[in-house]
C-alpha cells in the first residue's frame, strides 16, 4: 500500500465519517448472517445475495440510500474476501467492527482513479458523496485500481492506494547476513551490527503512566475520559510511527546489502500469547502464581521491537531470498568451536564460551550461527563441523 495523509475540510470529514459508519453497518450485518449458519440450514448468503438484499434495503431506509452504494458494496466484497482468507487458514476469524477503531472504507473500479494534481504538494481525490479530498504529495501516485480511506485513533485521515511495489533486487555479491532478534537488541547482525528499534522516551513513558492514572479517575462516556483517551492515542501513534519508520528503513538497508538474509524462525503469537492460569488443588477455585504481570512485560518487549514486522516487511522487499533458521540453542553454541553449553552464556549480553574461551556479544554470536544455518538438536549434540578428536578447553587459556 502506498499511504498519503488527507486533509479534510470539517464538512468533508462529517461526510467521510458517515460513509465509515455505513461500511462498519454493511460488514456487521454480513458477519451476523455468516455466524448465524448451522449444520441444519443451507449455506448463507455469498456476495451476490448479499448484494441483492442491499439493493432492497437502500430502496426501504434512506438514510442507507443517503451513503455510496460503491462504499457499501465494496464492504461486502471484504466480507467476502475475509471470510476465504479464513478458511485458507491465512488469517483469522473475522470480528465485529466497532466505532472509533474501524473508521475506512474502499473505493475500487474508475471511481478510484479519479485523482488530479493540484501543485507540486498537493493532490485531490474524488471520493463519492465527499467530494475532492485533499491529500499532501509526499511520492508519486501510483496507478491502482482501488484506494482505502481511513482514521487512526488519533484522527488522521489517510488515503492508501493498493499497489504492490517491485521487490529490491539483489546486490550479487553473495553475502549472508544472519538477524538475531531480542528484547534488549531488537536486531543484532551477524557482522556486528546491533540495530535498537527507537520507543518512547522517558519523559513520554512518564507522560504516558499520568494518563493512564487519570483516566481511570474518569467517568465513563464523559467528554473528559474522551480528551484522555486521545491524548494517550496520540502518544501510541507517535510510538507506532516510530517503529514503522525503523522497520521500513532497516528492511530496505538489508535488503540491499545481502543476497541472503536468515533469521530466526519464530512463532510470535504463541511467544506473546496470555499464560494459562494454575488451579491450586489444596484449594478449590483458588489459583496459583502463574507470573503473569512478568509475562505481560516480556510480551510488550517483544512487540514494541517490531519483531515481526521486520520479517514481515523483509520478505516482501527482499522476495526469495529470506531463510529462516530452526532457533534451537543458537544462543548457547560457540559460533569459532561448536561447543553447545547452557554454561556458555554468562549474561544476557556476554557469550564465553567453556570450551575455547571464545567470548563475544551474545546476540552477535547468535546471528553468527544463524548466518550459518546452524541449530543443534533437541538432545545437544555437537554439530557436525567440530572435530570429534578435540578436547575441551578451559575458558583461562584464551
Amino acid at each position: 500500500m502506498c499511504r498519503f495523509r488527507i486533509y479534510p475540510s470539517p464538512a468533508q470529514e462529517a461526510a467521510l465519517l458517515e460513509q465509515c459508519r455505513h461500511a462498519r453497518h454493511i460488514w456487521n450485518l454480513a458477519l451476523e448472517q455468516w455466524s448465524m449458519w448451522t449444520r441444519d440450514q443451507g449455506p448463507t448468503p455469498g456476495y451476490v445475495e448479499q448484494a441483492r438484499q442491499l439493493t432492497e434495503a437502500r430502496a426501504v431506509f434512506g438514510w442507507l440510500r443517503a451513503g455510496s452504494q460503491m462504499v457499501q458494496q465494496q464492504a461486502l466484497r471484504d466480507f467476502e474476501q475475509a471470510v476465504k482468507n479464513f478458511y485458507a487458514g491465512s488469517h483469522r476469524r473475522p470480528t465485529w467492527r466497532k466505532a472509533g477503531v474501524h473508521e475506512g472504507f474502499r473505493i475500487a473500479g474508475s471511481q478510484a482513479s479519479r485523482i488530479r494534481k493540484l501543485s507540486r504538494k498537493w493532490a485531490a481525490a474524488l471520493v463519492p458523496k465527499v467530494g475532492w479530498v485533499r491529500f499532501r504529495l509526499s511520492r508519486a501516485v501510483p496507478d491502482a485500481k482501488s484506494y482505502r480511506m481511513t482514521r487512526d485513533r488519533q484522527g488522521r485521515w489517510h488515503i492508501a492506494f493498493a499497489a504492490i511495489p517491485e521487490p529490491i533486487p539483489a546486490p550479487g555479491t553473495g553475502e549472508i547476513v544472519g538477524i538475531d532478534r531480542g528484547v534488549t537488541v531488537s536486531a543484532a547482525l551477524s557482522t556486528g551490527e546491533l540495530l535498537t528499534c527507537p520507543k518512547l522516551s522517558e519523559r513520554e513513558r512518564q507522560r504516558l503512566k499520568q494518563l493512564q492514572r487519570r483516566l481511570a479517575r474518569c467517568r465513563r462516556g464523559s467528554n473528559r475520559r474522551q480528551r484522555v483517551k486521545a491524548a494517550m492515542a496520540k502518544l501510541h501513534a507517535r510510538a507506532a510511527n516510530r517503529r514503522k519508520d525503523w522497520v521500513e528503513k532497516t528492511s530496505t538497508d538489508l535488503a540491499r546489502r545481502f543476497d541472503a538474509i536468515r533469521v530466526e524462525d519464530l512463532d510470535i503469537v504463541s511467544m506473546t500469547s496470555r499464560p494459562k492460569a494454575k488451579p491450586d488443588p489444596t484449594r478449590p477455585g483458588a489459583y496459583l502464581p502463574n507470573r503473569r504481570g512478568a509475562k505481560s512485560g516480556l510480551n510488550r518487549g517483544i512487540l514494541t521491537n517490531g519483531w515481526g514486522d521486520l520479517v514481515h516487511r523483509l520478505e516482501q522487499k527482499a522476495r526469495g531470498r529470506v531463510e529462516k533458521v530452526n532457533p534451537a540453542y543458537t544462543s548457547q553454541t560457540c559460533s569459532v568451536c561448536g561447543h553447545c553449553a547452557p554454561g556458555n552464556r554468562e549474561s544476557q549480553a556476554v557469550f564465553w564460551c567453556v570450551a575455547c574461551g571464545h567470548r563475544a556479544h551474545a546476540d552477535v554470536n547468535a546471528a553468527v550461527n544463524i548466518a550459518a544455518g546452524r541449530a543443534v538438536s533437541a538432545r545437544r549434540e555437537t554439530p557436525a563441523w567440530v572435530s570429534p578428536k578435540r578436547e575441551p578447553q578451559h575458558a583461562t587459556s584464551a
